[in-house]
């Protein structure tokens, strides 16, 4: 043999990548497509001028400080994510896992985030950890996050003055999720309970038990309760964004419950299992406000704005980040 026949690629995985590549951008198109498409009926039929002239009263710093509150949400999550892969004993840097997080965001747009496993490949890359060493960090970040937002909702809900239906049943059922992602046996019960109902996946039902015992370094309730709060207040700053966005807007809406319906609305569309919750979450946010008086012509651009700058602004910085990550885990590897 050669040596030119060894090195040879085969032309089918040269040219995976860039369809792949495209597939995602369809599918962010789409999605994004998708929401405008929903959005600019709701505003058709409300009237066009309202809806822009609500649009159009915002300046360029008031949108500039949505963006920053948006970062303040990312980088203390960020941070968490870095608290997490320190305790399972990963050997990263802050800029490491900061890479790999906010890389990761730019598979969002995947059915249930799935894709945001790319941090995975990255950690491998990197440090040599199989996918069953690092699984649990997927596991307790989301925990984290579905604790953090049923503290803020259940909080939100007891100072509203306005109450959400479905929003205690939402809570629970987030406090309920986190609960199992955190306890190492009582995951492992309900992933074998599902196999067997189900006989799919033996693999991966395989790998997730493996990664439940790992779980073990998160029980610690110190670790539980500072990650929580870290991820308090990423979310309240979200929340308070659309607050600030509403109030800029003309509407009358307390504090308590703009923040309730922005978590409920974005838990609702994660529930949903699309993409980045695009299409439940907008329905919710607009039907929420609308039952607080808020008239379409607000509701309908307060939720557009809201979104480009809390999911799509994550995204793009996803986008960004993600080559350099994709390119620094390939020079590692």
């Amino acid at each position: 043999m050669t040596m030119s026949s060894t090195h040879q690629i085969d032309p089918s995985l040269s040219s995976a990548k860039p369809a792949r590549r495209w597939r995602d951008i369809a599918i962010l198109g789409g999605l994004f497509g998708l929401m405008l498409v929903g959005l600019i009926g709701l505003a058709a039929a409300t009237g066009w001028e309202e809806t822009w002239a609500q649009l159009m009263s915002l300046s360029m710093t008031q949108v500039l400080v949505l963006l920053c509150l948006s970062m303040v949400n990312y980088l203390f999550r960020g941070a968490r994510w870095h608290m997490f892969a320190n305790r399972l004993g990963l050997p990263t840097t802050l800029g490491q896992d900061l890479r790999h997080f906010l890389g990761g965001f730019a598979m969002t747009v995947t059915p249930g985030r799935v894709g945001e496993l790319i941090r995975m490949r990255w950690l491998r890359r990197e440090t040599g950890w199989s996918f069953e060493r690092t699984a649990p960090l997927v596991l307790v970040d989301r925990a984290a996050d579905l604790a953090a937002m049923a503290v803020i909702l259940g909080v939100a809900i007891s100072f509203s003055t306005a109450g959400i239906k479905g929003a205690i049943p939402v809570t629970l059922l987030a406090f309920s999720a986190a609960y199992v992602a955190t306890r190492p046996t009582l995951l492992a019960w309900c992933v074998t309970r599902v196999y067997r109902a189900t006989g799919l996946f033996p693999r991966l039902f395989a790998k997730v038990r493996r990664a439940a015992d790992s779980l073990r370094s998160f029980t610690n309730p110190q670790i539980l309760i500072f990650a929580a709060l870290l991820g308090v207040i990423g979310w309240i700053a979200e929340g308070y964004a659309f607050h600030l966005l509403l109030v800029w807007m003309g509407a009358d809406i307390g504090f308590w419950t703009a923040v309730a319906i922005f978590v409920f609305s974005t838990l609702a569309g994660g529930l949903t299992g699309a993409p980045g919750g695009v299409g439940g979450a907008e329905a919710a946010m607009v039907a929420l406000l609308s039952l607080q008086g808020i008239p379409l012509e607000v509701s309908v651009p307060a939720t557009l704005i809201i979104r480009v700058t809390t999911l799509w602004f994550a995204i793009a910085i996803g986008l960004v980040v993600f080559p350099i990550a994709e390119r620094k885990s390939l020079r590692a590897e």
